[in-house]
């Protein structure tokens, strides 16, 4: 029932979603490289416990931020992202997929795994306190800001964030940003060449995921 439930999910938001290429107004499509970039993270799993960007060494990291109320942008990246696992086959154990909130308030840690997991099970999805999120973003240069219309109820409103996928190597090192709506086949083949360049000089990845 469960996987029934997450197919009809994901088939919703594909008919929901604009034609890719497409910015949705309220988001930005920034360079593919943003230079100067030395990510640092300390966030909580759905499991309540702390996870930083030094727990996965000897893994690639691919990170977006976002929120599970976004229209559009959100779930367009994420889709992408379960396309990016399924093309990279056997090698995605070498790439821990990970989605950042930027709505604190409203996404808690169940919120995010069943969220993430009507994608694929293997995205990770990370909350943590709005300092703390603010801190993250800061690192990754990622802008986010809330957007209430006047007279609204305090939790109405939308989230106006950077859009796009960041990846990191196996010694956490920024590598690569991807522009939003960059089609998934040219983000699978940068990530096979660089696993295929740099990723046989690190340690034996660890799995870390949902157990469903």
């Amino acid at each position: 029932m469960q996987k029934m439930q997450r197919a009809a999910f994901c088939l919703a938001l594909c008919l929901a979603i604009p034609a890719l290429g497409q910015v949705p107004k309220g988001h930005s499509k920034e360079q593919a490289e943003p230079a100067g970039l030395i990510p640092r993270y300390l966030l909580m799993d759905y499991r309540g416990s702390a996870v930083t960007n030094e727990d996965f060494r000897g893994r690639f990291q691919l990170i977006s931020f976002g929120y599970t109320s976004c229209p559009d942008v959100c779930p367009t990246t994420l889709l992408e992202m379960k396309e990016i696992l399924k093309e990279l086959g056997d090698k995605a154990e070498r790439l821990q997929p990970i989605f950042v909130t930027v709505d604190p308030e409203r996404d808690t840690a169940q919120v995010l795994r069943e969220y993430t997991g009507a994608f694929d099970p293997r995205i990770l999805g990370l909350t943590g306190t709005p300092d703390l999120i603010r801190r993250a973003a800061d690192t990754f240069k990622v802008r986010y800001e809330k957007i209430r219309q006047p007279g609204a109820p305090a939790a109405s409103y939308t989230v106006d964030h950077s859009a796009g996928m960041y990846l990191l190597g196996p010694d956490g090192r920024f590598l690569a940003k991807f522009a939003y709506a960059t089609p998934p086949h040219e983000v699978t083949g940068r990530i096979r060449a660089l696993m295929e360049e740099i990723g046989t000089r690190s340690p034996r990845p660890v799995p870390r995921g949902d157990p469903r």
